[in-house]
């Protein structure tokens, strides 16, 4: 069985976390999911997000291509969770890439094209134009 995993905050859920998470179970038979925590936005990422960590894993747990939520609560834990979940693909978008190429030795590392012209930024944007 092979098992794929990818990390990210999933903030106001869009059509492109949906075709990253659809892609990335598409590399495998699993996926986990790696979900920032509350904390680790705010501390380390320096954001905050506009759900709480509980709205946003409950949004993934609707999701058919996740098996598994996991929390991320540091910069440092990818390897330790693709040698826990024993990880045959880590993926993330391709903003990262070469981010976590370190990862390669213990495991295939995949760099999935953004979905054009979509983000969570965008969306936020957007919402504070249309305010005004």
């Amino acid at each position: 069985m092979k098992k794929s995993i990818t990390y990210g905050t999933f903030d106001l859920f869009h059509h492109g976390h949906l075709e990253l998470l659809r892609r990335a179970r598409a590399l495998g038979d699993r996926l986990i999911v790696g979900l920032s925590t509350d904390e680790f936005n705010q501390k380390e990422k320096g954001k905050n997000s506009y759900h709480n960590y509980e709205k946003r894993k409950e949004n993934l747990e609707a999701i058919k291509y996740v098996d598994l939520i996991i929390p991320e609560e540091n910069w440092g834990q990818k390897e330790k969770d693709v040698n826990r979940y024993e990880v045959d693909i880590f993926t993330i978008g391709d903003d990262w890439k070469g981010e976590f190429d370190f990862l390669e030795p213990k495991c295939e590392v995949i760099y999935l094209p953004r979905t054009p012209n979509i983000s969570s930024s965008i969306i936020r944007d957007d919402v504070i134009k249309i305010s005004e």
